[in-house]
């Protein structure tokens, strides 16, 4: 291609400057100020952060900071909205008014999301603004941009991974230093992987939402968080650590969801991943997505997914994209029709359990084999899924999916109970 001609094509993409409004100056907003400062490139400056803390010292100029977010919610000089706060409700307020007050807005709130996709989607129709989140899934890894860009047209078949980096460094520590769970939970926060209250990392919740918000850009489907089955780490026993050293397995906790007919499948559990599995070399805070499609065929993404950096660096991404008035186009909601989503699954698990607990051989669709020892009991084979969410609610159950797991839909014929979930 000539110059001229390059030239031409160079003049005609507008990259607007943008003025921010900044609602967060945690962990992640710190990042980002730090990656947008560094990054001369980018055409947009922070005008405004509006906190909640008053006495709080901070880094910059007092006059940058404002405690009354209507201040830069009406303020017509601002174009696009930065929402980095932990309050989910509150987070959903700020977005809905912004929308309706003509402006774009970046946000990294996974919870915010999950909980209200379909409506923020409509939001988006109604006002003719975009809401940006790729810091929303997985940290740095920009997997929403290329399943909404490179996989537009492709038969999306599956995706899965490691979608939590605090229980990965958890499980990392756990195998390569024989720390304790707690020791390794301990560390990771003082690191500022975990939160001082770990639960939503660790029971899998915060995977949860970010499998939420892939499903919808990988196959069209808008799934409530809760309709979403999710087993966490916090009841892997030390005879589960031993198990998966004695037979060279590492525990990861995987995200997933895959199409079958015109069924949606999703759920996040722990499971045995062999040594010669993609994700079984994916360490520490690192994420991993590997996506499944019918053209491109297997592809797998890495890169860090907890820390105010690489969030902050997912968040500077979405408002470079704003520069040029970039948008979710939603493209597999329009593609795809009729698919619903679906837990009547049949999964393969690993399930130790106290004596005494009200769980038998007869459970099993499929029973392979089984042990006691020291007052535990394990059984191996294939189970309903809603069974499996029902276990896991019980005192003293673990359960950890079998290496290569078989993920097989429920006949209507062998279903016999109303789901769980109802």
């Amino acid at each position: 291609m000539s110059p001229e001609k390059n030239n031409t094509i160079n003049s005609h993409i507008k990259h607007r400057h943008l003025k921010l409004g900044l609602f967060g100056f945690g962990c992640v907003g710190q990042g980002l100020y730090h990656v947008l400062d560094e990054t001369p490139g980018i055409k947009a400056e922070i005008k405004k952060i509006c906190v909640k803390h008053r006495n709080k010292p901070r880094p910059l100029p007092h006059e940058l900071f404002t405690f009354d977010g209507a201040e830069i919610l009406n303020d017509p000089e601002i174009d696009v909205i930065v929402e980095l706060i932990d309050d989910a409700d509150a987070a959903f307020k700020i977005v809905k008014e912004a929308l309706q007050k003509g402006k774009s807005v970046v946000t990294a709130n996974k919870k915010m999301l999950a909980e209200h996709l379909e409506e923020i989607y409509e939001l988006q129709q109604t006002y003719g603004k975009a809401v940006l989140y790729e810091g929303s899934v997985c940290g740095s890894i920009p997997i929403i941009r290329n399943l909404e860009e490179y996989y537009d047209n492709d038969l999306l078949a599956g995706i899965e991974g490691i979608f939590n980096g605090s229980t990965n460094y958890i499980l990392t520590k756990v195998f390569e230093e024989k720390t304790s769970y707690e020791d390794a939970l301990k560390k990771a926060q003082e690191l500022g992987f975990a939160e001082s209250d770990p639960s939503l990392d660790v029971k899998g919740f915060d995977p949860k939402f970010k499998l939420v918000i892939a499903i919808a850009h990988t196959f069209g489907v808008f799934v409530k968080p809760e309709e979403v089955i999710n087993i966490g780490i916090d009841r892997i026993s030390d005879l589960d650590l031993k198990f998966a050293r004695d037979n060279c397995y590492s525990i990861k906790l995987i995200a997933r969801a895959f199409k079958a007919g015109n069924q949606v499948f999703g759920f996040v559990a722990p499971q045995f991943i062999e040594s010669t599995h993609p994700l079984y070399a994916v360490r520490n805070e690192y994420n991993a997505v590997q996506v499944q499609s019918a053209f491109a065929e297997q592809q797998l993404f890495v890169g860090k997914g907890a820390g105010s950096y690489p969030t902050g660096s997912a968040v500077l991404s979405d408002i470079s994209a704003l520069t040029y008035d970039y948008q979710y186009e939603y493209k597999k909601l329009h593609q795809l029709h009729d698919l619903a989503f679906s837990n009547r699954l049949i999964v393969e698990a690993f399930v130790s359990f106290d004596l005494g607990t009200a769980i038998s051989i007869s459970d099993f669709e499929h029973f392979e084999s089984g042990y006691a020892s020291h007052g535990k009991q394990y059984m191996v084979g294939k189970v309903s899924l809603e069974k499996l969410h029902k276990w896991s609610k019980l005192d003293g159950v673990g359960i950890i999916l079998a290496p290569n797991a078989s993920l097989e839909p429920q006949k209507e014929a062998t279903t016999t109970k109303e789901s769980i979930l109802a």
